[in-house]
């Protein structure tokens, strides 16, 4: 396999590279990852099962698009495929460090940049991609509402349920957004889809960076709410996208809808304590 992988990186690089050290990093709960590295070279490798194939092109395309924008940094990809059982997609090595005041001011300023790159498609993406390893929908859709409650929040629930997840109030609150979103018509803007603190870092030569995007052109917030679901940024990061970019009035509660998609997907990957956690943020909605 690693032989395989070492042809393909020469066959783009244009040079010779030879798999020789290979040592599992961390890269999340769905992939393995490694670094891989001769002694000229390091690459980062995920790895999964043949059949996740799609899913890592569509994260190299998530990355491209990204790195097309020269708004904010991204791990390069470099080859992806598939050797016997297992499929790849092979990254640029970035050595990480840690974030001062002035990174993480960048961050929130590149990100607000992103998030000006529209699309006059609308809201969804070219291809669909995943949440994890849950499918995302991205068929384009004119309006950021039907975008939403289709694409995201219903296609969530419904999974869910079908998890063996019991949301007595699910149904009230597709009902409900509609109320919730009325008088916010957000533009669409590429979203990193996916931007818990996990997926941005810093390298050591301080350059903010993020990573693992489910991409898509959808309402910035969704971004923005998800940086502070699981432990948060720091608070200059906030204050200066807010300067580069203002949010508009009722985004505290418009946070907790997006995030509610992130919840219940963590439910249908994982079960445990997000149904409860899930129902609370809709009883809060409600």
């Amino acid at each position: 396999m690693w032989n395989a992988i070492a042809d393909h990186i020469q066959q783009v690089i244009g040079q010779p590279f030879s798999a020789q050290h290979q040592r599992p990093v961390g890269g999340g709960s769905i992939n393995q990852a490694y670094a891989v590295s001769d002694n000229h070279a390091s690459y980062f490798v995920k790895l999964n099962q043949a059949s996740c194939l799609a899913m890592f092109e569509a994260e190299a395309q998530g990355l491209r698009q990204i790195s097309d924008t020269r708004t904010i940094r991204v791990p390069k990809p470099i080859c992806w495929g598939t050797t016997a059982n297992t499929a790849y997609v092979v990254l640029e090595w970035l050595d990480l460090g840690y974030g001062t005041h002035r990174s993480w001011d960048e961050m929130g300023r590149n990100l607000a940049a992103m998030h000006r790159v529209s699309s006059a498609q609308g809201f969804g993406w070219d291809r669909p991609n995943t949440i994890g390893s849950t499918p995302q929908v991205n068929h384009w859709t004119a309006t950021w509402l039907e975008f939403f409650t289709e694409h995201r929040l219903r296609y969530q629930l419904d999974l869910a349920r079908r998890n063996g997840g019991q949301f007595p109030d699910g149904d009230r609150l597709i009902d409900a957004i509609p109320t919730i979103l009325a008088g916010h018509t957000p533009e669409p803007s590429l979203v990193h889809g996916d931007l818990w603190s996990g997926n941005a870092a810093v390298t050591k030569l301080e350059e903010p960076v993020i990573l693992d995007p489910a991409v898509y052109f959808g309402d910035r917030e969704v971004d923005l709410a998800m940086t502070e679901l699981f432990g948060g940024f720091p608070n200059n990061f906030y204050q200066a996208y807010h300067m580069a970019y203002p949010l508009s009035g009722g985004y505290e509660r418009r946070k907790i809808l997006y995030n509610l998609y992130h919840i219940l997907n963590h439910f249908n990957l994982f079960g445990g304590g997000y149904a409860s956690q899930a129902n609370r943020m809709i009883a809060t909605l409600l």
